[in-house]
């Protein structure tokens, strides 16, 4: 695990979770200060699933350093296509099989130009 690299000790029937490195992690005024969003859009699209957040005990909204990014992406498809949020959903999805998919063929050397298995 690596911003992931955690040490892990049962207590008791429970297991707590220590960083061993403090993960850097953005609020929700940084992330839609970052993205030229208001913070209420930022909320809406937490809850649609197109950004991921998680809340810390205080209730908060706590954002990985990638989100304003991720926010960027789904603002420029919401401009460019004529496209609800849940499809952005959808195709964000799709994008990022595509660019799994191209990154195993890179890896395995083959081209995509070859003659397809089908």
């Amino acid at each position: 695990m690596t911003a992931d690299q955690r040490h892990q000790r049962p207590e008791a029937g429970r297991i707590r979770v220590y960083e061993l490195v403090p993960v850097r992690r953005l609020g929700l005024d940084e992330v839609a200060r970052r993205s030229g969003l208001h913070p209420d859009l930022v909320r809406r699209l937490v809850t649609l699933g197109l950004v991921d957040a998680t809340r810390d005990r205080a209730g908060r909204l706590s954002f990985d350093l990638s989100a304003p990014r991720t926010l960027a992406r789904v603002q420029r498809l919401r401009a460019g296509l004529p496209l609800n949020y849940a499809s952005i959903g959808l195709v964000l999805d799709l994008l990022d099989r595509i660019s799994l998919l191209e990154a195993a063929l890179r890896r395995t050397g083959a081209r995509s130009d070859d003659s397809p298995w089908t």
